[in-house]
C-alpha cells in the first residue's frame, strides 16, 4: 500500500548559519558595545541560548536573531520562547529558546482527525513524532498532501517517505 510520513524538522543547517550570522552582528552592533549580549546554539540539545544583561537586552538579541533567521529561510513556528530566564551571575541573564523536531501529540492529533473528516480515502496513523498516510493508490496520497497543506498552512510540515 502506498504511504508517505509528515513530519515536522528543522533545517539545522539554516539555523546554524541563522545564529552565526546573529552572533556576528551582535558582535558588531554598538548598543551591544561592553555588555554580555551573545547567541548560542546548542545543537544536540535543540536549543538557542541567549544572553544579556537584562530582559530587554535579551530581547533585543532576539529581535536580531528572528531577523536572521527570516533571512536564511527558516520558518519562525520552529522556535519556542522560554519562559524563565536564569541568573548567571552578577547581573547577566540567560533565556534558553527550544527547536521544535518532531509533531507533537496534539498537532498528531489534529492532523489525522483532519484527515478522517476530509472523506478522502487515505488514514492517517500516528508513529512516534511523524504520522503516517496511507492509500490504495498514489493520487489518494497527492490529494492528501494538498489537503494538509491547505488545512495546516501555519505550520512547516515537510512530507517524506513517499513509498508505492
Amino acid at each position: 500500500m502506498p504511504s508517505f510520513d509528515v513530519s515536522l524538522e528543522p533545517d539545522m543547517v539554516k539555523i546554524k548559519n541563522g545564529v552565526a550570522n546573529a552572533a556576528k552582528e551582535i558582535g558588531t552592533r554598538f548598543d551591544f558595545k561592553g555588555t554580555s549580549a551573545a547567541v548560542e546554539l546548542k545543537e544536540k540539545e535543540k536549543e538557542i541560548q541567549l544572553t544579556g544583561d537584562s530582559d530587554f537586552q535579551i530581547d533585543q538579541v532576539h529581535e536580531v536573531l528572528v531577523g536572521k533567521l527570516t533571512k536564511q529561510g527558516v520558518t519562525l513556528n520552529f522556535l519556542v520562547k522560554g519562559e524563565k530566564l536564569e541568573k548567571l551571575g552578577g547581573d547577566k541573564l540567560r533565556r534558553t529558546d527550544k527547536i521544535k523536531d518532531g509533531i507533537e501529540a496534539e498537532l498528531a492529533k489534529k492532523i489525522t482527525g483532519a484527515i478522517k473528516n476530509s472523506k478522502l480515502k487515505v488514514q492517517a496513523s500516528i508513529q512516534g513524532n511523524e504520522v503516517r498516510v496511507t492509500g490504495k493508490n498514489r493520487d489518494d496520497l497527492q490529494l492528501g498532501i494538498a489537503f494538509l497543506k491547505k488545512e495546516f498552512a501555519d505550520q512547516p510540515l515537510s512530507f517524506g517517505n513517499f513509498r508505492d
